[in-house]
Formats: structure tokens, sequence, C-alpha cells
């Protein structure tokens, strides 16, 4: 599941290409005259055609992603339809990387060919390094909701969900409340996907505990507390959870997106989600270009491929919720069978506004290590 390793890892495993590219290599591809211009597109209309971008891209011949795991929302089939369909290859650096951690490693390896081209990030993070993105706005760009993008294209959300408790439930009761979890059946059994001030489904996941109990996308101390209590009880388990360890049985208790949850109930025999209806908090993932991107034709060209229908449905397929999915239901464009298998979640959805989102990333900042560690 996306965001856990550290950075300290991530330069573990890149440390021989990373040495030996201090310095920029000479072919790459920003030195050219067409690497130059394509760092500056905003949009198809700056590289012609569709078919003129493909072949920029194509002439760059690699595209760098990280911290996208296979297991998370179908990223696996993505990225392999996106190379079946270019003859473009994907160098994707530490699945397991932590939102922070992709801003990291783009500020480490700058200036190299091993620098990420693109992001995927949690919402307080993308919010707090708006000025590491190039804008771009894709061909489907007027498709999708005001509120879902930075005007100019310099962030679009992409895909998204509700925050949720998976559950083993040959191993614990029935979660019907946050609250339970509080039990002594719990004991040493929930975990939290992530660090919270680092990685975007963590806070959503504090996010969720402070809506349900008494607080709201304004006030996240009550679920700050939640998680201190679930401490003092000796309930929570720090642990960063991945199909494995649920699979295994070693995380039996998982706080995390509904479509990463339900996964693992194809996986796991009596696997259970749980979308607590006193507090459905729903919440997108960002994505963005690097604007030092070291392979700047085919970032914009995997923006173009994931906001396309096909890479849109892709996302579908992984039990996400595709940003563009009310345009594509009226278009006659989506996988129908596969957006009407969508669990139904009761309840006012809660996503915060980035100010929101900048004010509660500000408290976790200052108080989660302090509360739970």
């Amino acid at each position: 599941m996306k965001p856990k390793t550290s950075l300290v890892c991530l330069v573990a495993l890149l440390s021989t290409s990373a040495l030996a590219a201090c310095a920029p290599p000479e072919d790459d591809s920003q030195d050219s005259g067409a690497g130059s211009d394509a760092a500056s597109a905003t949009s198809l209309d700056d590289f012609g055609s569709m078919d003129d971008l493909v072949a920029a891209a194509e002439e760059e011949g690699e595209l760098n992603v990280i911290a996208l795991p296979p297991d998370w929302a179908n990223y696996g089939e993505i990225i392999s339809t996106f190379q079946e369909k270019y003859d473009i290859k994907i160098n994707s650096a530490q699945p397991d990387a932590a939102s922070q951690d992709e801003i990291n490693a783009a500020d480490q390896l700058k200036g190299t060919d091993r620098a990420p081209d693109v992001f995927d990030l949690g919402q307080s993070v993308a919010l707090a390094n708006t000025d590491m993105f190039a804008p771009y706005q894709v061909e489907t760009f007027d498709e999708i909701p005001e509120e879902f993008k930075d005007p100019d294209g310099a962030w679009v959300n992409d895909y998204g969900g509700y925050m949720s408790v998976g559950y083993d439930s040959t191993k614990v009761p029935e979660v019907t409340s946050l609250e339970d979890l509080l039990g002594p059946e719990f004991k040493g059994k929930v975990a939290l996907n992530g660090d919270p001030t680092a990685a975007g489904a963590a806070f959503s996941g504090v996010v969720m505990a402070s809506v349900a109990n008494g607080g709201s996308a304004d006030d996240i101390k009550p679920g700050v507390d939640f998680f201190a209590d679930l401490k003092d009880a000796g309930n929570f388990l720090p642990v960063d959870p991945t199909a494995a360890t649920i699979e295994s049985g070693q995380t039996p208790v998982v706080i995390d997106w509904d479509y990463l949850n339900a996964a693992e109930s194809a996986k796991v025999d009596g696997w259970e989600v749980f979308v607590p209806e006193e507090a459905p908090i729903a919440g997108y993932y960002f994505q963005a270009i690097n604007a030092d991107a070291p392979h700047p034709a085919a970032a914009r060209l995997w923006q173009e491929f994931l906001y396309s229908d096909e890479g849109q449905n892709l996302w579908l397929k992984g039990g996400a919720r595709p940003v563009r999915a009310d345009a594509m239901v009226e278009a006659g464009s989506i996988d129908q069978e596969l957006y009407d298998a969508l669990p139904e979640v009761t309840g006012t959805p809660v996503i915060p506004t980035n100010e929101q989102t900048e004010t509660m990333a500000a408290y976790l900042a200052d108080n989660w290590a302090k509360a739970v560690g």
C-alpha cells in the first residue's frame, strides 16, 4: 500500500545510480531543444497534436514514476498498459514511498535523469509544494470539476474514495463504529496506513476519527486525541500495513481508503470494509508534473493517458472513483458495470477544502508526534 518507506530507504536503493548522476547526464532530454519546448508546454496545443506529443515522448523513451504500488488503485495495470501502448519504459522507484518521500526524492535527485517526472500526492503534501509543479492542462481538462483542479493545471485531482476500516472478521468482532476499536478485543490490532504528517491516507484517517468524535474538517484535534486513546489502550499497532501484512494476519484491522481495503476482500476470507455513516470522509489524490522532470514530454503524455477515458476506467477497475466520472457517465464512456459495483456510502460526504487541509496539516505537524509518537 502507498505511503510507507522513508527517504533513507529510497536513497539507499538509488544510491549507485544517484551518485553516478551527480552531474546531469550528457544525454539528458532537457538539454535538447525538443526537451526544452516540452518542459514549457502547458497544453497539447504546444505540441501541435497528440501524435506530435507521442513522438516527442517516445523520443525521450523513458518515464520516472515514484510511490505507485501495483496494487494501489490498479496502478500495476495502468503502468503496463501505458508501456504497451507507447514505446516508453517506465522506471518505477520505491513503490511504497510516502507522498513526502516523493517531494524529498525530487529535491535530492534534481538535475539528474533519475528525478521523478510526475507526482501522485496526498492533499496536504501537494498543497505545500505547488512551486515544484509544472502547469499543464490535459485534453479533457474542461470535464474536470473546478473544485478538483488548479485553474492553470499545476495540480489536478485524479482518483478518490472514502476513508474506511478494513478488518478480519475471523479475528475481531464486527466493527459498527470507530468507538468499537477502543475495546479490549482490538488490543494490538489497529493499524493506520502511514504517518499522517507525510501520507495522505493516514491524514484522512485522522480526519475520519475527528469527525466521528465531534470534530470537523476545521478541527482535527479530536482525531489526534482518538489515536492517543487508541495507543493508551494498547490497541494501536505501529506497523504500516501492506497487502502482505494483511494477508499474513499481522495487521487484522486497517484504517485506509475503501478501494484499498475492498481489494483485500478478494484475498482474505472474512475481510470486511466499514465506512462510518457519521464520518464519510472523501478524498482525492493530486496528480502533478515535476517542473524539473528529466522527461517532460513523457510526463505530459502520462497525464493525457491518466485523464483519458481509458486511464480513468483503469482506476475505476481498481475500485477508485475517477475524477471525470460524472462527465463519462453522461457521455456513456464509463465502464458502467464497474461503476455500478462501487460500494454505496451513506451520509453526507466530507471533503476538506484546501484551506482546511493546510490548517489541519499544521496542527498535525505540531501535535501528532507528541500525542501518538
